[in-house]
């Protein structure tokens, strides 16, 4: 039985949305596993926009559902309408799009909240206890999605750690091309981008953290 599995996109690039390389392997690794997927993001402005070529802010204004579709070729939905009765996990990439349009995480650290839509969404997930695979900084909404004592890494970055420590989640030094998995709630998380050099080395743990949603999706099968 094919499983349905939601991936929510943060824009577009590393610098202000969602990580490219990440999303892509992503979705290839779905696809190759035989799951149905389907994208969502949020329809807010980004926080910013940044020249990748350069780092340097751009004094214009994007839409994090529109630059989303770049990545799902169009093919993306509007967050407010996933229902988590349609899918059997959810997995987010990471890029600075999910601690800035997903979260407020890269301006306020420890102090930060959740886009409305998202953490309702996740949290619905962590409530049903369905699987949920957070990629790169986006474990550092960990805390908030499911509360004090969630098990999760995006590394081994002390400063992003320390706040996720803070926020009362128990962060993990994890390889880049590994896995740290919380049992007792179906999330599965991995480093990549925050500590890998490599788009191979960044496939590796993506593969692994996607082929263990879709394992943990299957334990319930009949």
């Amino acid at each position: 039985m094919s499983k349905k599995i939601a991936v929510i996109l943060s824009g577009c690039g590393v610098y202000d949305g969602a990580e490219v390389h990440e999303s892509v392997i992503t979705l290839l690794r779905l696809d190759q596993r035989g799951a149905q997927v389907q994208c969502f993001a949020p329809n807010i402005a980004q926080l910013h926009v940044i020249n990748h070529l350069t780092g340097e802010e751009m004094p214009e204004s994007r839409n994090v559902l529109v630059e989303s579709a770049r990545i799902a070729r169009g093919n993306v939905k509007d967050l407010r309408e996933a229902s988590v009765e349609d899918f059997d996990a959810l997995i987010v990439p990471g890029g600075f799009g999910a601690a800035k349009n997903l979260s407020n995480f890269a301006v306020e650290g420890a102090a930060c909240t959740v886009q409305p839509e998202v953490l309702a969404l996740a949290e619905a997930f962590a409530e049903a206890s369905k699987p949920v695979g957070l990629i790169c900084i986006s474990p550092a909404l960990a805390a908030k999605i499911y509360g004090p004592g969630v098990t999760c890494t995006i590394g081994n970055d002390e400063e992003t750690a320390a706040a996720m420590n803070k926020m009362g989640a128990t962060h993990t030094e994890c390889a880049v091309g590994d896995i740290v998995e919380d049992k007792a709630r179906r999330l599965v998380s991995t480093p990549a981008y925050m500590l890998g050099q490599s788009i191979s080395e960044v496939a590796t743990g993506i593969n692994k953290l996607v082929d263990r949603v879709l394992e943990l999706t299957h334990e319930n099968d009949a």
